[in-house]
């Protein structure tokens, strides 16, 4: 198996690769329409928990559905940043090199971006334990970008 690559060689080769792309302004509709999304997906994921046993497939769905609205909430983020990529890999460096601040772990969003890769690619499942062992930190996560995307809303940044 592979050594993971830490975030600054991640960073610098999304860089060097091209894959961030600066942007000449803030799109605020789509920060908004991003985090809409972002709510949608979420609360059709608490629909989904509401609905299902801890032995049920659809914990893939849970997970996919938090997986993508920390995704999203993290574009929305960077737009205020005026800088995007299409590359989820080079989206969480990104996220994780221009925003120190919010403290965030970049193992962790290697450990979702993979299960979610392994998922849309390989096949893998998904369970409720694997669904529990990232929760928490999934929602701290999505709160704190939550938070700090309608503080700059609010700020008109």
């Amino acid at each position: 198996m592979r050594k993971p690559k830490t975030l600054e060689e991640v960073y610098d080769s999304c860089l060097a690769e091209g894959f961030i792309e600066e942007m000449r302004e803030v799109n605020v509709d789509r920060v908004k329409s991003l985090t809409e999304n972002a709510e949608t997906g979420i609360s059709t994921a608490q629909i989904v928990i509401k609905a299902i046993s801890k032995q049920a497939k659809e914990w893939m769905s849970v997970y996919i559905g938090y997986y993508e609205a920390l995704r999203m909430y993290a574009e929305a983020l960077l737009a205020f940043d005026k800088v995007r990529t299409t590359n989820h890999q080079c989206l969480f460096a990104l996220l994780c090199t221009k925003h120190p601040e919010l403290e965030l772990d970049w193992s962790f969003f290697e450990k979702v971006r993979t299960k979610r890769n392994g998922i849309n690619y390989y096949g893998e499942r998904v369970s409720y334990e694997d669904w529990k062992s990232i929760e928490v930190q999934m929602k701290i996560y999505i709160s704190t970008l939550r938070k700090e995307i309608t503080k700059r809303l609010e700020e008109g940044k």
